[in-house]
């Protein structure tokens, strides 16, 4: 072989090694932007495949919904301090010649001259900010891309290198176009999810119903989504006097995570409303009649439900009549610390079986107490048995049985929420202390 086929030979190696690196860097860049939904942390990880392969530091801003620029990332390989540049920037001046302001605007990507840059008589905040950055970190060679999705410039993903050895050149914007299109994907998807994640939790949330003044007895509930859900859910609680001077107390939990679950259980709630005030039936009775038009309403779907009615009892004590379709048991807590579950009145789910007999079981419940009604996603782990869940329940409950009403709902959230990958739905009720 002559030298002459040698040097060619080396010639095509160089280049297939360097397309090699070039597929390498975009595939794990890819994975790292793939392995979250935080729009945020994909930036981040980013940064950290990037860097010191490509560049000695990089950042990444962001546009606001109202046009407003924001740094999120700013990271360097040796790790210096970077926080203190991220947040809000200076707004983009329509008329400045600043590289940053023209890729925001929708140009690039380009190739920057630091040098260069820092002696434009731009005259504006964001170029300031600009050279300062540069400036801090230092920067020899820079390539600012555009953010760019659906047609529209979500930010901008800056590229630099702080010495000549290694300067980015011409032949480095495809890479950096490349990997700034993949950017902006992950960031536009991470803000679809959002906007989807949001949606379904404020649907879910106008479906529950405001809560009556019940004084002297205190009441308070609480709803918390699926940490990974966009999707809404069929939880839901209600409280409410009926005409008779008692109190109804509901929680249920219709089965499915979409939107066919939350309209129908908006349709139970309001039917199970209707019963109640209507027929003043024993709770069973109740539960029986609902049952049956669900099943010959919505078949197919079927649904947990605790129904009880709260009634003057013995002295300042209250009296609990209740019936529970297939939902985990209400929880009684004294004002010393004391708990039981009120197992009894307990039938199978709604949808199942229309002829199914539907009980109903009383309980007295004594002056300062708190009746604690909860969804399944409070007690529920997955590869956990259940009874463990309903133990760790009590403990906590036992632990906060003097703490305010609202108190008493949110440690229990901060306790038992994390760990659940379903949503939460809890309504508590307290009686007034005897006299």
């Amino acid at each position: 072989m002559s030298e002459e086929q040698a040097g060619d030979g080396d010639d095509v190696d160089a280049v297939l090694q360097a397309a090699l690196q070039r597929l390498a860097l975009l595939a794990e860049a890819t994975d790292a932007l793939s392995s979250t939904l935080d729009g945020t942390m994909a930036l981040r990880r980013l940064c950290q495949v990037l860097l010191p392969q490509s560049g000695d530091w990089c950042a990444a801003d962001l546009l606001d919904p109202h046009g407003r620029p924001h740094r999120v990332v700013v990271a360097h390989w040796d790790r210096l301090p970077t926080a203190h540049l991220e947040g809000p920037l200076p707004p983009v001046p329509e008329t400045s010649s600043d590289p940053l302001a023209r890729v925001l605007r929708g140009a690039g990507p380009l190739l920057v001259d630091p040098v260069a840059m820092a002696s434009l008589r731009d005259g504006t905040a964001l170029h300031a900010a600009q050279v300062a950055l540069f400036s801090e970190l230092g920067a020899a060679s820079a390539v600012i891309a555009p953010l760019r999705a659906r047609r529209q410039v979500l930010g901008a993903l800056t590229l630099a290198r702080s010495g000549d050895a290694f300067a980015l050149t011409e032949n480095d914007l495809a890479l950096v176009e490349d990997l700034a299109h993949r950017t902006a994907l992950a960031v536009d998807n991470s803000r679809l999810y959002a906007s989807v994640q949001s949606t379904a939790e404020h649907l879910q949330r106008s479906l529950l119903p405001a809560l009556p003044d019940l004084s002297p007895l205190g009441i308070a509930a609480r709803y918390m989504p699926a940490r990974a859900a966009v999707e809404v859910g069929g939880d839901w609680y209600d409280c409410f006097r009926l005409p008779d001077g008692a109190i109804a107390v509901i929680i249920g939990d219709v089965t499915g995570h979409d939107l066919p679950a939350a309209v129908t259980m908006g349709q139970l709630r309001n039917m199970l409303r209707a019963l109640a005030c209507d027929r003043l039936d024993p709770p069973g009775e109740i539960l029986r009649r609902l049952d049956a038009i669900t099943h010959t309403l919505y078949g197919g779907h079927t649904a947990t439900c605790v129904y009880a009615r709260l009634e003057p009892g013995p002295g300042r004590g209250r009296q609990l009549r209740l019936a529970n379709a297939g939902h985990p048991p209400p929880l009684l807590v004294s004002h010393d610390g004391d708990t039981r579950y009120l197992d009894n009145g307990h039938s199978v789910l709604l949808g199942v079986d229309p002829g199914a007999p539907r009980p109903h079981g009383t309980h007295t419940l004594p002056p300062a107490s708190t009746l604690l009604l909860y969804t399944d996603g409070l007690i529920e782990r997955p590869g956990e048995d259940l009874d463990q869940g309903l133990a760790r329940l009590r403990q906590h409950a036992a632990a906060l049985a003097r703490e305010p009403l609202p108190a008493f709902c949110d440690e229990l959230l901060a306790g038992l929420s994390p760990g659940s990958n379903d949503d939460i739905a809890l309504l508590a009720l307290r009686l007034p202390p005897a006299p």
